[in-house]
């Protein structure tokens, strides 16, 4: 397989499915965490590698090493593998996506920015998602008429924070996740309810849904459920592990344990909750932006540059969903035909929402 995003959570995790089954690694790609890069070359000796700058690129221990998001492309059309990993975070991710799906190849796609951004544009026939949520609405259904899926929110790291504390909580207290060990940006995004309006437009896209909804789930147990038309519905319980996921995108059928059965005697009790905008801003643009999900360039843009004004205390929490909402209300007529658009649009959203640095 070709790994894109090696050194993330996803990327580790892909290489302990990949030694598990003996998967052939034929390239990685990562970005700054050059340390770790290096002991992952020395253990699955790829034929290519990437990094994101000529810079970092000279103290990579390899002789092949391409940088930057033209070198990703080129990975992609240089490799054999028919398999390709997509587990960069945030827009860049897009391109090595449309690559991939335009050779042909398989992706297993974990940059979900991908189907937010563009899912309308992409063969999503083509895409296995890498995502907790995904994987198990994916593994419910049974052939029957599904009336609606819900996926399950933890809630990040400020579900009991008093609201009125909300606006003082800092980027460290932020990524105190409570239930994963996820990669910054996808950690702020579950702190803010970002993730899982992004994983709503992505469940539209992939399943080809429109009745879909997420719910909170403390526990993080249950991951997925289904309503069917008979009014019966099924849930998803598995450990809060990305490697069962991961297993089946790149092997599509497992017959080994990858996590510990669930022992609901353990579990004891589950607590449930609706997501409300008063903890979760973001949220007053959930059905806005279900209706009109061409949009989603507007929001992920935007949340991008928020986000790294949070990082630089420029925002506090509770701000950072008003610069986002600001942004998408701002541009409520894009509609992009085409990929060109898409990129065209990221470019526009990025001037307006940060004109210092474009």
């Amino acid at each position: 397989m070709v790994l894109l995003g090696s050194t993330g959570s996803i990327g580790v995790n892909a290489l302990k499915i990949a030694d598990k089954f003996a998967l052939h690694v034929e390239a990685l790609v990562a970005g700054t965490n050059i340390e770790l890069l290096n002991k992952q070359i020395a253990k699955h000796q790829p034929k290519f590698v990437c990094v994101a700058t000529k810079e970092l690129a000279l103290h990579v221990e390899h002789t092949n090493v391409f940088y930057g998001t033209q070198g990703i492309l080129e990975v992609i059309e240089s490799s054999t593998s028919n398999l390709v990993v997509n587990a960069l975070v945030g827009f860049v991710g897009l391109a090595p996506t449309i690559k991939t799906l335009e050779l042909g190849k398989k992706l297993a796609l974990a940059n979900k920015e991908s189907l937010v951004v563009a899912g309308h544009l992409l063969d999503c026939s083509k895409i296995t998602p890498i995502d907790s949520e995904h994987f198990g609405l994916w593994y419910l259904q049974s052939g029957r008429e599904i009336s609606k899926m819900t996926i399950m929110a933890s809630g990040g790291a400020f579900r009991d924070t008093p609201l009125s504390e909300l606006s003082k909580q800092t980027p460290k207290q932020a990524l105190k996740h409570p239930n994963w060990s996820m990669g910054n940006k996808i950690t702020i995004d579950s702190a803010t309810m970002t993730n899982k309006l992004f994983e709503l437009l992505e469940a539209k896209w992939l399943f080809d849904i429109d009745n879909v909804d997420a719910i909170m789930e403390t526990r993080s147990v249950i991951h997925a459920m289904i309503d069917f038309k008979d009014g019966s519905s099924t849930a998803h319980l598995a450990d809060a592990n990305m490697q069962l996921p991961i297993a089946y995108a790149l092997l599509r059928k497992v017959d080994t344990r990858i996590v510990k059965p669930i022992d609901l005697c353990k579990v004891g009790s589950l607590d449930f909750r609706e997501i409300k905008s008063e903890r979760y801003p973001i949220w007053e643009i959930k059905n806005s932006l279900l209706a009109n999900p061409q949009r989603g360039v507007v929001v992920n843009a935007a949340n991008e540059i928020a986000i790294g004004k949070f990082f630089k205390n420029e925002l506090n929490i509770l701000e950072l969903a008003e610069f986002t909402k600001k942004a998408y209300k701002k541009f409520e007529d894009v509609n992009p035909k085409s990929l060109d658009d898409i990129f065209e649009i990221d470019r526009e959203v990025r001037k307006y929402s940060h004109p210092r640095t474009n």
